[in-house]
């Protein structure tokens, strides 16, 4: 496999978690004392997906990754809403109000979600190429924990006082905030093994080194 075939599955992988976060966030799932959308793992992995991006393309190439992201979120929810307000057949008349709920979001959800995303990824690229600089690109697993577990952070501020700020009160806008940052921040621990395997394989199939090794090579 090719740089540019390294950089095509990650775009998509990126890109399909994204959108897949979206469509299944409004179930609310529950494991134990957790309640979180269903589609917090796959929005975790697009952090995933960034991180080792930027690990061999550096942040100029991820940020267009990230910003060709939002232009697909954009474009899916334009055309969900093409999909709900289009005539539907009459032997499914009675599955409209269904299909409508589950996929036509509130527009205040949609643009809270945008925002968050925006400033999280962006924060996402940046705090992984500062600690990658700080450490001279030693220690993956401080960079990858460091600029995730903040950025998920800021997705999930952002994100819950943006969509329900004036319509809960503080007290269950922090509890929701603990509750999802905490699944957040699990999820981010654990994918650390995966980032280092992500490595390891791209090296083996391209023969690319991590952006840091050829810039000290440059130097």
């Amino acid at each position: 496999m090719s740089g540019e075939g390294v950089r095509i599955v990650l775009t998509s992988l990126f890109t399909t978690s994204l959108i897949v976060a979206n469509l299944t966030a409004s179930k609310i799932v529950q494991v134990w004392w957790f309640t979180f959308p269903a589609g917090t793992l796959a929005y975790c992995i697009t952090f995933l997906c960034t991180d080792l991006y930027s690990e061999f393309f550096g942040r100029r190439e991820t940020e267009l990754v990230v910003l060709a992201g939002f232009v697909a979120n954009l474009l899916m929810v334009l055309l969900v809403q093409v999909a709900i307000i289009a005539p539907i057949a009459p032997s499914q008349h009675e599955y409209q109000e269904v299909y409508a709920s589950v996929l036509g979001p509130t527009w205040r959800i949609v643009l809270a979600s945008m925002v968050a995303y925006l400033v999280a990824q962006s924060h996402d690229v940046w705090a992984f190429h500062f600690w990658g600089r700080l450490t001279k690109g030693k220690h993956l697993w401080l960079r990858n924990n460091a600029s995730t577990m903040i950025s998920q952070l800021l997705d999930t501020v952002l994100f819950t006082f943006m969509a329900f700020g004036d319509v809960m009160p503080l007290s269950s806008l922090l509890s929701m905030i603990t509750t999802l940052y905490l699944v957040k921040w699990l999820v981010a621990a654990c994918d650390t093994p995966f980032c280092y395997l992500g490595v390891r394989v791209i090296h083996q199939l391209t023969g690319l080194k991590p952006i840091w090794i050829r810039e000290v090579r440059i130097k």
